[in-house]
């Protein structure tokens, strides 16, 4: 019987160095009813807020300045409608959640450079409710 020799090498990921890629972690987001709605690449903590109406403010086209965001929005949108601000009427295009309907982000055009994403629409974790919930 012939010898068998085995010419197999054993590799870790520890061994490796890291890189970018390694430390930019997506983030994904459920609704208050546990349908996946947002994956993105910054935290919604670290984004501005607009002082309107306190919801985090999602760049989606970059600027000289700026960078957009990278993220897949899984939400329906349902259609404009009219708010009243100080300074005046402010169009929305509301976006939902497929599930549940909730109201979970809105832009103020039809190509936005901006989404602006509900403060207490969506938690990390799947399932629970985020304590700025029913803060309004």
């Amino acid at each position: 019987m012939p010898k068998v020799i085995s010419r197999s090498t054993v590799s870790a990921s520890t061994d490796a160095p890291a890189l970018q890629s390694s430390t930019a972690a997506l983030k994904t987001y459920y609704c208050i009813c546990g349908e996946f709605i947002l994956v993105v690449d910054t935290a919604l903590h670290s984004l501005p807020r607009r002082q309107t109406d306190n919801a985090f403010i999602m760049r989606t086209k970059a600027t000289e300045t700026h960078k957009a965001c990278i993220y897949k929005l899984n939400a329906k949108d349902t259609g404009a409608v009219l708010v009243q601000r100080p300074r005046g009427l402010e169009r929305q295009i509301r976006m939902h959640c497929p599930r549940c309907n909730l109201p979970v982000a809105y832009r103020n055009e039809q190509v936005a450079p901006f989404i602006y994403i509900k403060p207490g629409a969506l938690s990390l974790v799947q399932g629970s409710v985020p304590d700025d919930a029913f803060e309004d």
